[in-house]
């Protein structure tokens, strides 16, 4: 039997190679013979480097020491591959890098991202595509854009602080953006404009620690900055309301800004991976993700892979830390079953703690119910 596995990351407790990995090696306990093809899939959000540095062997990666959200010495990654390169914005800015007390995007800044982009093109990358996603960050960029030569400025002139809450004193950009014409990619599946009730700061401010009064706050500072960014003269008209500005906490406004594009991070991803010859082949589909709830239905990962499943007629089955979405609304979007850590372990901090170890016993389980 030919299995496909393909989950996004179970975010919090097991990156999406782990993931496909430890699901396979249940499976094959139990099945040695049957074929397991890992395609582990990303959005643009923490994992997409790894993702891709499995599906592109030939490509080179290597660290870079950067900062995170709050100034503090990290490692991220760029994968060079020809003259595109792929950097992860989450190595710098991500969520996961601050503790929950720590939380503040009135403060937490995407300067750490600035680094890794140079590298790229320090070692000739022509393309620098950015996967944008789980970020710690609300300061449209504004970080990025000081870290490449164009610090945000006051009205007279001196260099803003770091954070979103600054942005609503910005008059200016201090210099040049410093990108050597190369191009740059957002890749995202976010598709939210920069302002308003469905914007950045609303939308994605209070899961980073944004109270009611900071998403007013943020929102009022963004709206600044957009000012800003417009003056540039690579920056499109109407920048702030066009489709993923709002993305990573308004890093797709500066992405934009600055001449680039936003493509699907999943699009992406699965064409580099070739998931939609593999799916081709496929006697089942596996694919997972932390938890598989209304969202899901909305276009994420799972939602993607269940969707050109169902297309072709093949079997989908979806691993989930939890699951809260209903089995009829799995079952619109091409879900044959759905199955729980937490509902396996019986407990959510087991399920948190152990997620390696679950998802080889619902591979042997699994293996034992569709393979004959």
């Amino acid at each position: 039997m030919r299995v496909l596995v393909c989950p996004d990351k179970f975010a919090g407790t097991i990156p999406a190679v782990a993931a496909a990995e430890a699901f396979a090696a249940g499976w094959l306990a139990e099945k040695p013979a049957d074929e397991l093809v890992l395609r582990p899939l990303s959005d643009g959000g923490p994992g997409f480097v790894e993702v891709l540095a499995a599906a592109l062997p030939g490509a080179e990666r290597f660290a870079v020491p950067t900062t995170g959200p709050l100034g503090r010495p990290v490692e991220g990654h760029v994968l060079l591959d020809g003259r595109t390169a792929y950097v992860e914005s989450a190595e710098a800015c991500g969520l996961h890098l601050l503790a929950e007390a720590e939380r503040d995007p009135k403060h937490t800044t995407t300067f750490g991202l600035g680094p890794l982009v140079l590298a790229a093109l320090e070692a000739g990358a022509r393309e620098v595509v950015i996967g944008l996603g789980g970020s710690a960050t609300n300061d449209g960029g504004a970080g990025l854009l000081a870290a490449l030569g164009a610090a945000p400025l006051s009205e007279g002139g001196y260099a803003l602080p770091y954070g979103g809450a600054a942005l609503s004193g910005c008059a200016a950009l201090g210099g040049e953006p410093r990108l050597r014409e190369a191009a740059l990619v957002a890749a995202t599946d976010v598709d939210s404009p920069l302002l308003g009730i469905h914007g950045a700061s609303a939308v994605f401010g209070p899961q980073k620690g944004a109270t009611r009064e900071d998403v007013f706050l943020l929102d009022g500072a963004l709206s600044r900055f957009a000012e800003v960014l417009q003056t540039l003269p690579t920056a499109p008209a109407n920048l702030a309301a066009l489709p993923g500005a709002g993305a990573a906490g308004g890093l797709g406004a500066a992405i934009l800004a600055l001449g680039g594009r936003v493509e699907s991070g999943i699009g992406l991803v699965r064409r580099l991976t070739r998931l939609d010859d593999e799916l081709d082949r496929a006697a089942l589909v596996v694919t997972g993700e932390g938890s598989f709830d209304e969202q899901s239905l909305r276009g994420k990962v799972v939602a993607g892979v269940a969707n050109a499943a169902r297309d072709l007629g093949v079997p989908c089955v979806v691993l989930a830390g939890r699951v809260d979405a209903g089995r009829r609304e799995a079952a619109s979007i091409g879900v044959t079953e759905a199955h729980s850590l937490v509902e396996h372990f019986g407990s959510v901090a087991t399920a948190m703690a152990r997620p390696a170890d679950g998802l080889r016993e619902l591979g042997q389980r699994l293996a034992r119910q569709w393979s004959r």
